[in-house]
Order: structure tokens, then sequence, then C-alpha cells
């Protein structure tokens, strides 16, 4: 039983062989995409993550600056020296400022935010905390 040309199981197994090949061809066409797409999108991700690092190291160096600062601007207003007290809560590289005006004793600290990426702009952040002198203090001590 050899097939005829035009008869059923001719026209089945053609039409078989076309479908596979198409299909063959689609994912021949597909092929490597995936590395291209990731090609693409990799640096987009580093760039985002390397940002996120960088916004979490600045929101820490914040926080520890608002500490040295309320630290300073407390010690200075009891007598004490305000710029050694913030000094040893400010992270490392902070300037620790000192200003008294009346009554009040105002400290202010400024650090470098540690940046992941060396091509990055360079953050610095700073916070401000505001003491009154506290009465029979032998006088604030910037």
């Amino acid at each position: 039983m050899s097939a005829e040309p035009g008869s059923t199981r001719d026209a089945v197994g053609t039409r078989a062989g076309a479908v596979r090949r198409r299909w063959r061809s689609q994912v021949a066409c597909e092929r490597g995409s995936f590395t291209a797409e990731l090609a693409a999108g990799l640096p987009a991700l580093m760039l985002l993550l390397v940002a996120g690092l960088t916004a979490v190291s600045a929101v820490g160096t914040r926080v520890a600056c608002v500490d040295a600062a309320r630290e300073a601007a407390l010690a200075a207003a009891r007598g004490e020296s305000g710029a050694v007290a913030g000094t040893r809560y400010a992270p490392d590289g902070a300037e620790v400022a000192v200003t008294v005006t009346g009554d009040r004793v105002t400290a202010t600290v400024r650090a470098p935010v540690r940046t992941f990426g060396t091509r990055l702009p360079r953050l610095v952040v700073s916070a401000e905390a505001v003491a009154a002198v506290e009465p029979g203090a032998p006088g604030p001590v910037p």
C-alpha cells in the first residue's frame, strides 16, 4: 500500500511536516532572545541596586548625625564640651559645630555618605539640634 499523490494519508503527512517546519523556524527565530533581554536589562537592575544601597546608607548616616547633634547640644547645655560629645557619636568623617547664642546651644553635624559606586556624586547629610542652657550649669561650652 503505497500512498498515492493526493490521497488522505499523503495530505496529513505533508500538513504535519509543514507544521513541524513552521514550529522549528519560530523556535530558531526566538533563540537567544532571553540573553539579549538580560543583557539589556541587567545594567538597569544594577543601577537600581546601587541607588537603593546608597539610599539605605544615607538614611543610616542621617540617623547617626541626628544622635550626634542631640548629644552635642545637650552636653554643651550642661557645661561640657559639645564638640567632644558630638564627635564621640558622629559617623566617620563628620564635622561637628556647636554655637552658643544667649540661652540656646545649637549643634550641627555634617557627614559624607558612603556611596556604592565610584562615579556617583558625593552626598552629604546634616542634622541640627537645639537645647536650652540648663540653669545652674557653669556655662555652655562649645
